[in-house]
């Protein structure tokens, strides 16, 4: 079981997970990321696989941002439906209304810190160059950025181009050498 706390209070999960950028519903995103699929269809089957395969229905997923560009409310309810665990949303610039209002979240904002067994973590969709407690080993977890950002110490992209198109806990993400996808 990994503990963490948050506003100010201590929590027990079975695993926490964390992920960006998976844009669904948007075809753009496969050339534009050279993402190897054939179609938006073929993407959002395969990224919709490999996190339920991972995630656990007791799991916690924090999705850092640009989940889909659906515009109507039945099909983000239908995709957080179909993803396994407790979403929780870190707003990103492409989010519409219907994402970021959607019930199927256990909690929406644009910005969030809390600890994983004694690490300070800082979420947001944008990655920083300076956040809360970086001097004191706080880790900055983001996406935005495809996995083409060149990283400063303890700032990792948690983006579905880095991590083989699937949610990770915070002991792969920290265990990563930036692995490449599909490799």
């Amino acid at each position: 079981m990994i503990g963490h706390e948050q506003n100010g209070k201590r929590h027990s999960r079975m695993t926490i997970f964390f992920t960006s950028d998976t844009h669904f519903d948007d075809a753009r995103r496969i050339k534009i990321d050279r993402r190897p699929f054939a179609s938006i269809d073929e993407h959002d089957a395969a990224l919709i696989a490999r996190w339920n395969a991972v995630v656990g229905a007791d799991d916690d997923v924090y999705h850092l941002g640009d989940f889909t560009a659906a515009r109507k409310d039945a099909r983000v309810s239908e995709l957080l439906a179909t993803l396994n665990g407790r979403k929780h949303l870190i707003i990103g610039n492409n989010d519409p209304p219907t994402t970021i209002e959607n019930k199927g979240w256990a909690s929406v904002a644009p910005y969030q810190e809390f600890e994983i067994d004694g690490r300070r973590i800082i979420l947001c969709h944008y990655p920083f160059r300076t956040w809360h407690d970086m001097g004191k080993g706080a880790i900055d977890l983001h996406g935005h950025s495809h996995g083409r950002l060149k990283e400063a110490t303890r700032q990792y992209d948690v983006g579905v181009d880095v991590f083989d198109y699937q949610p990770v806990t915070l002991e792969t993400i920290l265990s990563s050498k930036r692995k490449k996808p599909m490799e």
